[in-house]
Formats: C-alpha cells, sequence, structure tokens
C-alpha cells in the first residue's frame, strides 16, 4: 500500500464514496477557457442577466469555485503544486473541511497539543469528534511531547493539530520534531500543521515537505501578514489526492468575487513587497516591545515569539485587562490557557507605546 493510499484508509468512507456536487461553474469550466466566452449566453446557474443596483465590479454571476489565477498564485506563494492548493474562506473552512472528511461522529477523534488556538475543539465538538489533549511542554518554552502524543494516538486519532507558530504562545515548533512526528504517524492519522502565524518567524514552511509525506496538510492564511481578515482567504494544502476528496466536501462558491480581487491584489509584486515591508515592520516592533515590556514591574514574563503577538505573564491578569479596558487598550485574556497571562497583537509603534504605558501604571 502507497503512502497516499494509507491516507485515503483514514478517510471516512462514505466521503470516498461522495459523488460531489456538481456546481453550474464547475460544469463551464471548459466553455469559459473557450475564445471570447464574453460572447457565450449564460442561462445555466439560474442567475439575474444583471447586477440592479450601480454596484460595480458587477456581482450578478457566480465565481469560479476555485479561480485559477487565485489558486496559481497562492501555489507560487507557498512553493507548491497548484494541484496542492484549495482556497477556503479563511484557513478555520479548512480545518473545518478536514475534521468533516476525516472523523465520523461520535466514533473519531482528534488530538491537539494545548495551550492552543480554540476552534480546534470547536470544530471537533460541531462534528461530534471527541478531542484527547496532550500539553505543550511549558518548561521548555511550549514544545512538542511526541513520545506522549504517539502514545495518545489511538485507532480513532484521525487528525493530529499543531500551531506553529502557536496561538496563544507565540512559539514556532521544532521543524524537526514535527516531520519526525508526520513520519511516526504516516498510516495512522493526519498531521494539520497551521502555520497563520509563520510569515513572521523567519523559517520556511513545512508546505515543501507534502510531497514526501502525504499524511501533512498545512494551512496558511492571507488575514495576518498580508492584512486580509475581512476578506477571508485561507489556503488548505496537501497532497492533491487529499485536496480532491476535500473538494467534495467544501461549499461550492467560496471564493467571492470581491474576495478575489482583494487576493489578487495583495498577490502582486508591489502587494508582496508591501506584505513583506509590514511584516517586517511588526517583528521589529515585536522585539522593541518584549524587551520594553519585561522591565515593567507588572510584567513578570514575556514568552519568546515568532508570532505576531506576545503571551504575557502578569502579576495580576484581570487588573491588567481592566487597566487596558478603562484605557481603550484591547488585549486577549489568555488566563485560561496559562495563568494570568494576557495575549498582545503587536501593534503600530503608537498602539504598542500605548500598551506600554497601560500597563506601566497596572
Amino acid at each position: 500500500m502507497t503512502a497516499i493510499e494509507q491516507v485515503l484508509t483514514l478517510v471516512r468512507p462514505d466521503i470516498l464514496a461522495l459523488t460531489a456536487y456538481s456546481s453550474a461553474r464547475k460544469e463551464s469550466k471548459g466553455w469559459r477557457a473557450s475564445p471570447e466566452p464574453s460572447r457565450w449566453v449564460w442561462l445555466d446557474a439560474n442567475e439575474n442577466p444583471e447586477t440592479p443596483s450601480a454596484h460595480k465590479p458587477l456581482l450578478n454571476r457566480y465565481p469560479e469555485p476555485q479561480p485559477a489565477d487565485l489558486v496559481a498564485q497562492l501555489a507560487a506563494l507557498y512553493g507548491v503544486a497548484p494541484a496542492q492548493v484549495l482556497v477556503t474562506r479563511g484557513s478555520d473552512e479548512g480545518l473545518d473541511l478536514l475534521l468533516r472528511t476525516f472523523c465520523r461522529a461520535g466514533q473519531d477523534a482528534i488530538l491537539i497539543t494545548p495551550p492552543t488556538y480554540g476552534m480546534y475543539v470547536v470544530a471537533a465538538g460541531i462534528q461530534g469528534a471527541r478531542t484527547v489533549a496532550v500539553p505543550l511542554v511549558r518548561e521548555q518554552n511550549f514544545a512538542l511531547n511526541a513520545t506522549a502524543i504517539l502514545k495518545a494516538v489511538t485507532p480513532e486519532v484521525k487528525l493530529v493539530f499543531l500551531c506553529s507558530p502557536n496561538n496563544p504562545t507565540g512559539g514556532l515548533l521544532a521543524r524537526d520534531a514535527v516531520l519526525s512526528l508526520v513520519n511516526s504517524l504516516a498510516g495512522r492519522a493526519v498531521v494539520v500543521v497551521d502555520e497563520a502565524y509563520v510569515d513572521f518567524s523567519g523559517q520556511p514552511s513545512l508546505a515543501t515537505a507534502i510531497a514526501a509525506h502525504p499524511n501533512l496538510v498545512v494551512l496558511r492564511t492571507l488575514s495576518k501578514a498580508y492584512g486580509l481578515a475581512g476578506a477571508r482567504v485561507g489556503t488548505t494544502i496537501a497532497d492533491p489526492v487529499v485536496i480532491a476528496v476535500l473538494q467534495k466536501v467544501i461549499a461550492p462558491y467560496p471564493v467571492p468575487t470581491p474576495v478575489l480581487s482583494a487576493a489578487l491584489a495583495a498577490l502582486t509584486p508591489a502587494g508582496l513587497a508591501a506584505a513583506h515591508e509590514s511584516a517586517a515592520m511588526l517583528v521589529t516592533e515585536r522585539t522593541r516591545l518584549a524587551a520594553a515590556l519585561a522591565k515593567l514591574p507588572a510584567v513578570r514574563r514575556v514568552w519568546p515569539s515568532d508570532a505576531n503577538f506576545l503571551l504575557v505573564e502578569v502579576a495580576d491578569s484581570t487588573k491588567a485587562m481592566a487597566a487596558g479596558r478603562a484605557a481603550g487598550v484591547i488585549w486577549r485574556d489568555r488566563s485560561k490557557d496559562v495563568p494570568n497571562s494576557i495575549r498582545i497583537t503587536v501593534g503600530t509603534a503608537e498602539e504598542n507605546n500605548s500598551t506600554l504605558e497601560v500597563l506601566s501604571r497596572a
């Protein structure tokens, strides 16, 4: 049995047998590629033949399910083949698709490494999947406990979610440790690495390792470094066979036309240069903010970060959060994950100065 055939044994049998919904735009793909497509009369998708309002661009036609130009641009950005790319409504939709594809309600489970992103548990709960938790090792800056993870992966565990850099702790998981885990779980589970913040780490993505490890899936997003949180553009990167299965589950038109325009603009040479400059600025501010926070009496510890935020342990998180709200500066209380900790997003220099001013008085 090949490696990808092993992965397919983990997919819900009913999903494998499912005949995907065939939208009008999927069926018209060949026609759209023909010469002078603007001359065709489109009467296949029950659309309004016009946009009644004066809104521009015209939005009366359904978009392509997976816009070829956007797929190509994202594949180039992430260094993978277009066949490995699925565009989703944020990376959250990607993890939801994975849950629905691999986990049978009431039977299967996922594994997470807390403290980590809360949507993994929420998505599992919606699907009716159980959650197995193997905590990160706090004493090692929240490192993976690979030995414990391998022991905890039973046949019911179909997906292992790793967030790197991790939210809310901010640290990048060791690449060798992640790939060793992926290799050890071949044929047993799919490892999903959420790289929403990797653009701030200065380290390469794991996406290029998918070709050698078909049980590896990487989630990326344009929400953070590319500043498109309001557009919801995510990318699920996986083996082409896995992408083909996910295509059966995804909604017919996940990329709205205005979103497509915003994403393509962000991926032009000028857009990429601006994103890189913005990320570099935030990394510089992250360093300055971390050093300044560490000197404040109210701050007990600033955890190392490879993301665009800092996890900060304070003397009294309730008091600190109240001081922030009173000054109109909003952070995230993460005490449920790490006692007396708040997560502070790195903002502009002026915004970061506001954080320092408030916490200097907390």
